[in-house]
């Protein structure tokens, strides 16, 4: 059970796993595409996870309960927000329930739920869409070596980049982007 090179800063992790909502409802799982791979310690993954495997070797399975706090963050009302309808792609095929993803002053990628659409505006969500959600993840550590040097300089780079996310499976036409 207990390998040479158990997870720990520096190391390239690939975990499988399968993400749970708090009424057990599968939300994700590496089932339907490849597992994940990132460098432990840079914030590429969700804080709770990232500490959960923490010491995990090669073949360890583990459940880890992710409180929203150390995952998605706190669901925030504040960020329920209207903007101009216009500034969508296809403003006149903008309806409620809609995802897009915007980037912000800073580069980051902000995804957006229309909850709304008033006249010439939207009120749009853009929390997280697991934000305040306490997730489960179900994971097995399918690799894990000492990352390269590559790939540790790659890791700082993305450093405070971007936030932290596991992928939902979730795809998103080209169209639902924001410029």
């Amino acid at each position: 059970m207990s390998s040479a090179s158990p997870v720990g800063p520096d190391r390239f992790v690939t975990l499988a796993y399968t993400l749970y909502d708090e009424d057990g409802d599968v939300l994700d799982r590496t089932d339907d595409g490849p597992p994940i791979s990132y460098v432990h310690g840079y914030g590429q993954i969700v804080p709770g996870l990232e500490r959960g495997v923490e010491g995990m070797s090669k073949g360890d399975a583990r459940s880890i309960v992710v409180s929203a706090a150390d995952g998605y963050g706190e669901y925030d009302p504040a960020a329920v927000v209207e903007i101009d309808r216009h500034d969508f792609p296809r403003p006149e095929e903008v309806s409620a329930g809609d995802e897009f993803v915007a980037e912000s002053d800073d580069g980051e990628s902000i995804s957006l739920t229309v909850l709304e659409v008033r006249g010439d505006s939207c009120v749009v969500d853009t929390n997280h869409p697991l934000a305040g959600e306490v997730l489960r993840f179900e994971v097995t550590v399918v690799d894990v070596r000492q990352a390269t040097a590559t790939e540790i300089r790659e890791a700082k780079d993305a450093l405070g980049l971007a936030s932290p996310l596991i992928p939902l499976g979730r795809k998103r036409p080209d169209d639902h982007k924001l410029s």
